[in-house]
């Protein structure tokens, strides 16, 4: 039994990589990029105001008219057999009432093999999670200003354990159409645990970043700006493997530093034709790269790179990213417009 809880912990540590602070919080999967666009622009982009229908999982403020009847289905696989997606729609009810959202995110962990107390082997067993999301946006009348939310459902399984709580995500974005200029402030995550895996509630993994977003004006290419994790200063830790040792064998501990900190809570992106059939998009997680890194070796950890295509009413999209110094991860989107 002792083998199997610690395989649990294994599990939820191994998707912590991925998302907010592993280790601090339960339901970490809900910080996980909610599309392949997104995963190529860094991670965390909260200021697309467009036709993007799962924008909506990760910043209820941009749920727009645009998104009317368009249909999303995100998937990536992960190392060790943990497999990753998303789902999204958006109906557009009147111009008066606007928009609805409903959003899907769920994760599978694979298959584990049981061992009892003595190491002799039991029966394999899975973990998986899912988030049920419905969004809705209003615009603030007489001003530019947009704000949103999600309220989320979710179930968890591991092992024998089993969990179900709910959260609320809540958004605001600015949008000054004469400069196309955006910026936004998402507060997610905001919940609680209905039932808890054994009698022990866990917080949830509260998120807040801020974005900002414009197009050049005689350049087609929209950059993208977003600190992430503000709810926390600081979050880098030393690493004891860059610990430097003098002559003397004493050893000094990794320092850093405020320039450091202000680094790893920041995200750039860039998107090439954003407005055309084709995009191609690129990314950087100065967090991931930072944690990643590897003294005196390159593994271009934090760089992610996609493209976008349209083919009359289907878009495809695809994103290479480096999330591990041992391998690299695809994302694969299908966006539908069934209108």
């Amino acid at each position: 039994m002792i083998k199997r809880i610690a395989a649990i912990f294994f599990i939820v540590s191994n998707v912590s990589v991925f998302a907010q602070l592993g280790g601090e919080s339960t339901y970490q999967f809900l910080n996980l990029v909610s599309s392949p666009r997104q995963a190529a622009l860094g991670g965390k982009v909260i200021t697309n105001f467009d036709y993007d229908v799962t924008g909506g999982l990760y910043n209820p403020a941009t749920i727009n008219p645009e998104m009317d009847n368009q249909l999303a289905l995100n998937y990536s696989s992960y190392l060790g057999g943990i497999s990753y997606g998303t789902g999204a729609y958006a109906y557009t009810w009147d111009r008066h009432v606007q928009t609805f959202h409903v959003g899907m995110t769920y994760i599978n962990y694979g298959e584990f093999d049981g061992y009892d107390q003595n190491g002799e082997s039991t029966v394999t067993f899975s973990g998986n999670e899912a988030a049920l999301s419905f969004g809705y946006s209003y615009k603030i009348p007489y001003s530019d200003f947009y704000v949103g939310a999600n309220a989320k459902l979710i179930t968890s399984k591991l092992e024998q354990y089993n969990s179900v709580g709910g959260a609320l995500d809540v958004g605001v974005i600015y949008i000054n159409e004469k400069l196309d200029f955006h910026a936004a402030v998402t507060v997610r995550n905001l919940g609680t645990q209905f039932t808890t895996y054994a009698d022990l509630n866990e917080k949830l993994p509260l998120e807040v970043n801020l974005g900002l977003s414009q197009t050049l004006q005689h350049v087609p290419i929209r950059w993208h700006l977003t600190f992430d994790n503000l709810q926390q200063w600081p979050i880098g830790f030393s690493n004891p493997a860059r610990a430097s040792t003098d002559l003397d064998g004493n050893q000094t501990e990794e320092k850093v530093g405020f320039l450091n900190e202000l680094m790893r809570h920041t995200i750039i992106g860039a998107e090439l034709f954003p407005d055309k059939g084709f995009n191609v998009r690129l990314g950087y997680n100065f967090r991931r790269a930072e944690e990643l890194r590897i003294v005196d070796q390159r593994n271009f950890s934090g760089l992610s790179f996609g493209i976008g295509i349209k083919l009359n009413k289907l878009r495809f999209s695809y994103t290479h990213a480096r999330y591990t110094g041992a391998s690299n991860t695809s994302f694969f989107g299908l966006q539908i417009d069934l209108r």
